[in-house]
């Protein structure tokens, strides 16, 4: 699977980590940066990997800094992005089945890294329901048009 990452400084290392993890199971990972601990700003990171979620380049996408919260945001403005923080295996399968969620975020500080794992295999794996959720999805997807 194509999969786009990125952090900021406070998400690098647990980045780093899902990076070389992802890799050796087999993906094509675009990584976006940062490639330090040194302060940056997430929102061009978020930014970079919602891109290539959006244009088809990557199938999903994955993001981390501090709470997560930030990127998930920033992640959000980009129209067809559907990002979600992630804090349990369940609730990632559900954003998967129910919300069709195609890029992931983690906060460093909340969550470590086989938790992380594990969930990145989670998002990979689940699949999207459509049904009944199809149409919700939808509603969003004209929520984002109506706003431009």
């Amino acid at each position: 699977m194509k999969i786009s990452i990125g952090a900021d400084h406070a998400g690098f290392l647990l980045k780093e980590q899902l990076r070389r993890k992802l890799t050796a199971d087999g993906h094509h990972v675009t990584d976006h940066g940062t490639g330090s601990e040194q302060s940056c700003d997430y929102p061009e990171f978020a930014a970079a990997v919602g891109r290539d979620v959006a244009d088809g380049s990557a199938e999903r996408g994955v993001l981390v800094c501090g709470s997560g919260v930030g990127m998930s945001i920033a992640a959000n403005k980009i129209s067809g992005v559907r990002a979600a923080v992630a804090s349990t295996e369940d609730q990632v399968r559900l954003t998967r089945a129910h919300n069709d969620v195609n890029v992931l975020t983690f906060g460093s500080r909340t969550v470590d890294g086989p938790a992380a794992e594990r969930m990145v295999d989670a998002f990979l794996e689940a699949a999207f329901e459509g049904g009944r959720h199809a149409k919700r999805v939808d509603l969003i997807t004209r929520l984002e048009r109506d706003d431009d």
